[in-house]
């Protein structure tokens, strides 16, 4: 996902990133020690303690010393959002801060940002409740900043870019914001993680769902040589070395390098992680296989179903909205 996020920003003329790290940042880190991700240049700004979002931005800016305008993305978000038209929009209107909205169905559950006519921030209401919802456009989580705005966050502290950083600038007059009816998705639960996967192999993004990804037939794509003795319905995709077993099925699904679908298993609406096993008519529907996980012969797996790195499900279990988490290293 973060190469995704990456990529996007890459195709708009970014080539230095700061990854604002704090929680087990060595993942990261071991993930590219090369400091190279889709193309772009990466330093990281791991955090002492929480700083929570202003702070955040803060302290990985300082860390990288920038001192030119920047963008800040969320990186569980994914967006096709025009970043270069948000920049020359940003860049026209002479704004310290400029934000990147989205109309939604339920802006109950974000941070809504009503503007006037030029598209200057009138103010920002945090989770309001449905009946006092004055716009729905949301904060997409996509800004362009001014390095001015990094003397308005105090160093070493907890402060909120939502709750105070941007209201003290949008009551300056100084931050704008331009919707946009781009895709979007915040991944931030389960369910959205099954969704961005269905929406990049249904095509919902373009294709090919992913880099080198071929369509064998449609809606069903493919990376590597997969071994498929089984069956196979779109919209779905195949990672190198995945094999699906005789008289098993794959639906709708996601499945990662060298995982595995054993005889007479069904799996549907799901995403399999690299080397996860499915056993032998077991089901798995609407959940989520960690990496070299074991789903034992006969379980069943019901939506929204979480199941950790390298944990074994015994034969024969039954869950339904469960989560397995893996061993946490000591």
């Amino acid at each position: 996902m973060l190469e995704r996020v990456l990529a996007h920003l890459s195709a708009h003329g970014v080539d230095e990133a700061v990854l604002s790290l704090g929680y087990r940042p060595d993942a990261f880190i071991a993930a590219y020690p090369h400091h190279l991700a889709a193309g772009v240049r990466l330093d990281y700004a791991v955090e002492p303690e929480p700083l929570d979002t202003a702070g955040a931005i803060a302290f990985a800016a300082r860390h990288a010393g920038i001192h030119e305008t920047f963008i800040v993305v969320n990186g569980d978000v994914l967006t096709d959002v025009d970043t270069s038209a948000l920049v020359a929009f940003h860049r026209s209107h002479g704004a310290l801060a400029t934000i990147h909205l989205k109309a939604v169905d339920d802006p109950s559950r974000f941070g809504v940002v009503p503007t006037d006519a030029e598209g200057r921030v009138i103010e920002f209401v945090e989770k309001p409740p449905p009946e006092l919802v004055p716009t729905n456009l949301i904060n997409a989580g996509t800004y362009v900043l001014e390095p001015e705005v990094l003397a308005d966050i105090p160093a070493n502290r907890r402060v909120s870019v939502e709750r105070e950083t941007f209201p003290a600038l949008a009551a300056r007059g100084a931050v704008f914001a331009l919707a946009s009816d781009a895709y979007w998705l915040d991944i931030g639960v389960p369910e959205a993680y099954l969704r961005a996967n269905a929406d990049l192999v249904d095509g919902s993004r373009g294709s090919p769902p992913a880099p080198g990804a071929l369509q064998v037939s449609v809606g069903v794509w493919m990376l590597g040589a997969p071994l498929v003795r089984g069956h196979v319905e779109p919209s779905s995709l195949l990672g190198p070395g995945a094999e699906i077993a005789h008289d098993a099925t794959v639906i709708n699904s996601v499945l990662g390098a060298h995982s595995v679908v054993e005889r007479g298993a069904h799996v549907e609406n799901s995403v399999l992680l690299a080397g996860a096993r499915v056993g032998a008519v077991a089901r798995v529907s609407g959940s989520i296989l960690g990496h070299r996980c074991v789903v034992a012969e006969g379980c069943d797996l019901a939506p929204v179903t979480v199941v950790g790195d390298e944990v074994v499900v015994e034969a024969g279990t039954q869950l339904t909205n469960a989560r397995v988490p893996a061993e946490m290293p000591s």
